[in-house]
């Protein structure tokens, strides 16, 4: 349902030939793809990351860097981002998961604080301003970045990869053992699996997917700045994860969609639209503390089961 509602999306964006909300739901499911790399660790490892944001704007910088002095190739910028996010993931991982609880979500937290400070210092990456004027990423010859619905297709196309990736991921038994993990770390360990390896995997495989969502920013917006680092970054992508419920999956896609669109219209009319997303969390947290998904889910299954209930299968 999803999938097929942002093709009608962005098919009646085109022919209204409205560009703005075609690039507005690009951006809605680059952030999506930060989302899912947070439901990744929060939703099925229990593991609370107040620093993915650290990952998603290094993906952003390489890219960029990529795309502006070497090659304007999307595949070369995104294998680039890839590479970087897996083994700043490793090194984050290897500092970040011994600790538990309250004491993860911080140590990420300093780690996307520290990096962030850094490269706003830093005048050869453009300091505070970041880097300007990325030049559109080809796609094939013909094709790149800067046509709308074409990026749009190919955006929604790489979201809905990683989106399938993780569902079958779930359905093995490493995913098993993450949900275990989750449940009770301690009773894992005694059943002779080493928690620690599954949790590093979990934190690389959610830094690439951060890292490879950020490298697609640049190519939508033609800059790249520090602020993609900073805490609102992350704090935004555990809001759309909680809003849209955790460890669904599917649920903080539909969360970003939903707060992308708020923040766009609510802040046409105000500058202070964080306190309109931050009064609907905290409705959402009380009212449906599953989340948006996580509350529809249970409700459709009881009216498919009213309108086709199913047969008593007898011996």
């Amino acid at each position: 349902m999803f999938f097929a509602g942002a093709l009608v999306f962005g098919a009646t964006a085109l022919a209204l030939g409205d560009v703005f909300y075609l690039r507005l739901a690009t951006e809605a499911l680059i952030f999506g793809g930060l989302a899912l790399s947070v439901d990744l660790l929060l939703g099925r490892v229990g593991l609370l990351p107040l620093g993915q944001a650290l990952f998603f704007g290094l993906g952003a910088y390489v890219s960029a860097l990529v795309l502006k002095h070497w090659s304007d190739s999307l595949w070369l910028a995104m294998a680039s981002a890839l590479a970087f996010s897996m083994v700043a993931g490793l090194i984050g991982g290897l500092i970040a998961i011994r600790s538990k609880g309250v004491y993860f979500a911080l140590i990420s937290f300093g780690m996307a604080q520290v990096l962030s400070k850094v490269i706003y210092n830093m005048r050869e990456l453009g300091a505070s301003d970041g880097i300007i004027g990325v030049p559109a990423a080809t796609v094939i010859p013909g094709l790149n970045s800067g046509t709308p619905e074409g990026f749009f297709l190919l955006v929604l196309a790489f979201i809905g990869a990683i989106y399938i990736g993780l569902r079958y991921l779930m359905d093995t038994p490493a995913g098993r053992q993450l949900d275990a993990i989750r449940t009770n770390e301690h009773r894992v360990g005694f059943l002779g699996v080493d928690p620690w390896r599954y949790k590093l995997g979990a934190f690389v495989g959610a830094a690439c997917i951060a890292g490879t969502s950020g490298a697609l920013y640049p190519m939508l917006r033609g800059f790249v700045s520090p602020e993609l680092m900073f805490f609102q970054v992350s704090g935004n992508a555990v809001i759309n994860v909680i809003v849209g419920g955790t460890g669904t999956l599917i649920g903080p896609l539909y969360g970003s969609a939903i707060l992308t669109g708020l923040r766009s219209v609510v802040g046409s009319f105000t500058a202070h639209h964080h306190i309109v997303i931050g009064v609907m969390f905290v409705i959402v947290v009380i009212v449906m503390p599953r989340g948006l998904i996580g509350y529809a889910t249970p409700a459709l299954q009881r009216w498919l089961d009213r309108r086709h209930p199913r047969k008593e299968i007898r011996p």
